[in-house]
Protein backbone atom coordinates (compact mmCIF):
# COMPACT_ATOMS: atom_id res chain seq x y z
CA UNK A 1 0.00 0.00 0.00
CA UNK A 2 2.78 2.42 0.95
CA UNK A 3 4.70 1.61 -2.24
CA UNK A 4 1.66 2.56 -4.33
CA UNK A 5 1.25 5.75 -2.32
CA UNK A 6 4.90 6.68 -2.83
CA UNK A 7 4.51 6.13 -6.56
CA UNK A 8 1.55 8.49 -6.62
CA UNK A 9 3.49 11.09 -4.62
CA UNK A 10 6.26 10.83 -7.21
CA UNK A 11 3.64 11.33 -9.92
CA UNK A 12 2.42 14.41 -8.07
CA UNK A 13 5.95 15.82 -8.07
CA UNK A 14 6.35 15.17 -11.80
CA UNK A 15 3.01 16.77 -12.55
CA UNK A 16 3.90 19.83 -10.47
CA UNK A 17 7.19 20.16 -12.37
CA UNK A 18 5.31 20.03 -15.67
CA UNK A 19 2.75 22.57 -14.47
CA UNK A 20 5.53 24.88 -13.33
CA UNK A 21 7.25 24.43 -16.71
CA UNK A 22 4.01 25.34 -18.49
CA UNK A 23 3.82 28.52 -16.43
CA UNK A 24 7.43 29.36 -17.26
CA UNK A 25 6.64 28.88 -20.95
CA UNK A 26 3.62 31.19 -20.70
CA UNK A 27 5.67 33.91 -18.99
CA UNK A 28 8.58 33.56 -21.40
CA UNK A 29 6.26 33.60 -24.42
CA UNK A 30 4.45 36.75 -23.35
CA UNK A 31 7.79 38.33 -22.42
CA UNK A 32 9.21 37.64 -25.88
CA UNK A 33 6.00 38.88 -27.50
CA UNK A 34 6.30 42.07 -25.46
CA UNK A 35 9.99 42.50 -26.28
CA UNK A 36 9.42 41.97 -30.04
CA UNK A 37 5.94 43.57 -30.08
CA UNK A 38 4.82 40.33 -31.70
CA UNK A 39 1.03 40.12 -31.66
CA UNK A 40 1.02 36.75 -33.45
CA UNK A 41 3.15 35.20 -30.72
CA UNK A 42 1.06 36.91 -28.05
CA UNK A 43 -2.05 35.28 -29.47
CA UNK A 44 -0.65 31.83 -28.55
CA UNK A 45 -0.58 32.60 -24.82
CA UNK A 46 -4.31 32.08 -24.05
CA UNK A 47 -4.00 28.49 -25.30
CA UNK A 48 -1.09 27.96 -22.91
CA UNK A 49 -3.29 29.29 -20.13
CA UNK A 50 -5.95 26.74 -21.03
CA UNK A 51 -3.35 23.97 -20.80
CA UNK A 52 -2.26 25.24 -17.39
CA UNK A 53 -5.85 25.36 -16.17
CA UNK A 54 -6.55 21.82 -17.39
CA UNK A 55 -3.33 20.44 -15.91
CA UNK A 56 -4.14 22.12 -12.60
CA UNK A 57 -7.53 20.42 -12.46
CA UNK A 58 -5.90 17.05 -13.19
CA UNK A 59 -3.44 17.52 -10.33
CA UNK A 60 -6.23 18.58 -8.00
CA UNK A 61 -8.01 15.32 -8.80
CA UNK A 62 -4.84 13.36 -8.04
CA UNK A 63 -4.43 15.17 -4.71
CA UNK A 64 -8.00 14.41 -3.74
CA UNK A 65 -7.54 10.72 -4.60
CA UNK A 66 -4.45 10.63 -2.40
CA UNK A 67 -6.36 12.21 0.46
CA UNK A 68 -9.46 10.06 0.12
CA UNK A 69 -8.01 6.68 -0.83
CA UNK A 70 -4.89 6.72 1.31
CA UNK A 71 -4.10 7.58 4.91
CA UNK A 72 -1.19 10.02 4.60
CA UNK A 73 0.97 10.72 7.61
CA UNK A 74 1.46 14.33 8.72
CA UNK A 75 4.33 15.20 6.38
CA UNK A 76 2.65 13.59 3.38
CA UNK A 77 -0.57 15.39 4.25
CA UNK A 78 1.27 18.71 4.30
CA UNK A 79 2.86 17.98 0.93
CA UNK A 80 -0.49 17.20 -0.67
CA UNK A 81 -2.20 20.17 0.98
CA UNK A 82 0.60 22.48 -0.14
CA UNK A 83 0.31 21.20 -3.72
CA UNK A 84 -3.40 21.98 -3.71
CA UNK A 85 -2.68 25.54 -2.57
CA UNK A 86 0.16 25.96 -5.08
CA UNK A 87 -2.07 24.93 -7.98
CA UNK A 88 -4.20 28.02 -7.43
CA UNK A 89 -1.18 30.33 -7.71
CA UNK A 90 0.16 28.54 -10.78
CA UNK A 91 -3.23 28.81 -12.49
CA UNK A 92 -3.35 32.51 -11.62
CA UNK A 93 0.09 32.94 -13.21
CA UNK A 94 -1.28 31.43 -16.42
CA UNK A 95 -4.26 33.78 -16.30
CA UNK A 96 -2.00 36.80 -15.77
CA UNK A 97 0.15 35.82 -18.75
CA UNK A 98 -3.00 35.50 -20.85
CA UNK A 99 -4.23 38.91 -19.72
CA UNK A 100 -0.84 40.42 -20.54
CA UNK A 101 -0.98 39.03 -24.07
CA UNK A 102 -3.99 41.25 -24.75
CA UNK A 103 -1.86 44.33 -24.10
CA UNK A 104 0.86 43.53 -26.64
CA UNK A 105 -1.08 45.11 -29.50
CA UNK A 106 -0.89 48.47 -27.70
CA UNK A 107 2.89 48.38 -27.31
CA UNK A 108 3.92 48.62 -30.97
CA UNK A 109 5.17 52.21 -30.58
CA UNK A 110 7.34 51.42 -27.58
CA UNK A 111 11.13 51.45 -27.88
CA UNK A 112 13.48 48.71 -26.72
CA UNK A 113 14.86 50.97 -23.98
CA UNK A 114 11.40 51.50 -22.53
CA UNK A 115 10.85 47.75 -22.33
CA UNK A 116 14.28 46.89 -20.94
CA UNK A 117 13.44 47.21 -17.23
CA UNK A 118 10.16 45.34 -17.60
CA UNK A 119 11.99 42.59 -19.47
CA UNK A 120 14.33 42.25 -16.49
CA UNK A 121 11.29 41.96 -14.22
CA UNK A 122 10.01 39.16 -16.45
CA UNK A 123 13.30 37.27 -16.06
CA UNK A 124 13.21 37.66 -12.26
CA UNK A 125 9.57 36.59 -12.01
CA UNK A 126 10.20 33.55 -14.21
CA UNK A 127 13.15 32.44 -12.10
CA UNK A 128 11.05 32.83 -8.94
CA UNK A 129 8.41 30.47 -10.34
CA UNK A 130 11.10 28.00 -11.45
CA UNK A 131 12.92 27.95 -8.11
CA UNK A 132 9.74 27.78 -6.02
CA UNK A 133 8.57 24.62 -7.81
CA UNK A 134 12.09 23.20 -7.69
CA UNK A 135 12.14 23.81 -3.93
CA UNK A 136 8.88 21.88 -3.56
CA UNK A 137 10.18 18.87 -5.45
CA UNK A 138 13.59 18.91 -3.74
CA UNK A 139 12.03 19.67 -0.34
CA UNK A 140 14.50 22.54 -0.04
CA UNK A 141 13.40 25.01 2.62
CA UNK A 142 16.36 27.36 2.11
CA UNK A 143 15.68 27.63 -1.61
CA UNK A 144 12.04 28.44 -0.89
CA UNK A 145 13.10 31.18 1.51
CA UNK A 146 15.48 32.55 -1.13
CA UNK A 147 12.52 32.91 -3.50
CA UNK A 148 10.63 34.84 -0.81
CA UNK A 149 13.59 37.21 -0.42
CA UNK A 150 13.87 37.61 -4.19
CA UNK A 151 10.48 39.32 -4.19
CA UNK A 152 12.16 42.44 -2.78
CA UNK A 153 14.17 42.68 -6.01
CA UNK A 154 11.05 42.48 -8.18
CA UNK A 155 9.25 45.03 -6.01
CA UNK A 156 12.21 47.44 -6.29
CA UNK A 157 12.26 46.99 -10.06
CA UNK A 158 8.56 47.76 -10.22
CA UNK A 159 9.01 50.98 -8.25
CA UNK A 160 11.86 52.02 -10.55
CA UNK A 161 9.74 51.26 -13.61
CA UNK A 162 6.74 53.12 -12.21
CA UNK A 163 8.84 56.19 -11.43
CA UNK A 164 10.35 56.17 -14.91
CA UNK A 165 6.96 55.89 -16.60
CA UNK A 166 5.50 58.61 -14.40
CA UNK A 167 8.34 60.89 -15.50
CA UNK A 168 7.69 59.96 -19.12
CA UNK A 169 4.04 60.96 -18.83
CA UNK A 170 4.94 64.25 -17.16
CA UNK A 171 7.49 65.13 -19.85
CA UNK A 172 5.40 64.03 -22.82
CA UNK A 173 1.64 63.58 -22.21
CA UNK A 174 1.25 62.25 -25.75
CA UNK A 175 2.95 59.06 -24.54
CA UNK A 176 0.67 58.64 -21.54
CA UNK A 177 -1.57 55.96 -23.07
CA UNK A 178 1.12 53.41 -23.88
CA UNK A 179 3.06 54.39 -20.74
CA UNK A 180 0.05 53.23 -18.75
CA UNK A 181 0.00 49.99 -20.75
CA UNK A 182 3.68 49.48 -19.89
CA UNK A 183 2.90 50.14 -16.24
CA UNK A 184 0.16 47.53 -16.39
CA UNK A 185 2.61 45.01 -17.82
CA UNK A 186 5.07 45.77 -15.03
CA UNK A 187 2.31 45.33 -12.45
CA UNK A 188 1.42 41.93 -13.89
CA UNK A 189 5.02 40.76 -13.55
CA UNK A 190 5.06 42.02 -9.98
CA UNK A 191 1.90 39.98 -9.31
CA UNK A 192 3.54 36.89 -10.81
CA UNK A 193 6.36 37.40 -8.34
CA UNK A 194 3.81 37.58 -5.54
CA UNK A 195 2.29 34.27 -6.62
CA UNK A 196 5.76 32.70 -6.69
CA UNK A 197 6.21 33.90 -3.09
CA UNK A 198 2.91 32.24 -2.17
CA UNK A 199 4.16 29.00 -3.70
CA UNK A 200 7.43 29.25 -1.78
CA UNK A 201 5.57 29.87 1.47
CA UNK A 202 3.54 26.70 0.91
CA UNK A 203 6.79 24.84 0.30
CA UNK A 204 8.00 26.00 3.71
CA UNK A 205 4.69 24.85 5.19
CA UNK A 206 5.00 21.42 3.59
CA UNK A 207 8.37 20.98 5.28
CA UNK A 208 7.80 22.64 8.65
CA UNK A 209 4.06 22.60 9.22
CA UNK A 210 4.16 26.37 9.76
CA UNK A 211 2.68 28.94 7.38
CA UNK A 212 3.07 32.68 7.90
CA UNK A 213 3.63 32.52 11.60
CA UNK A 214 0.81 30.07 12.32
CA UNK A 215 1.27 27.24 14.81
CA UNK A 216 2.65 23.95 13.59
CA UNK A 217 0.28 21.45 11.98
Amino acid sequence: MRTRFDEQLSLLNRDMIELGSDCEQAIQTVSKAMRDRDTVLAATVPALNEEISHAGREIEALCLRLLLQQQPVARDLRQISAALKMIYDLQRIGELASDMSDLIVYLKTCTASQLKQIDKMADEATSMVTYSIDAFVKKDEEQAKAVIRQDDTVDAMFVKTKNGLTKMIAEDPDHSEYALDLLMMAKYFEKIGDHAVNIAEWVVFSLTGVHRGETEL
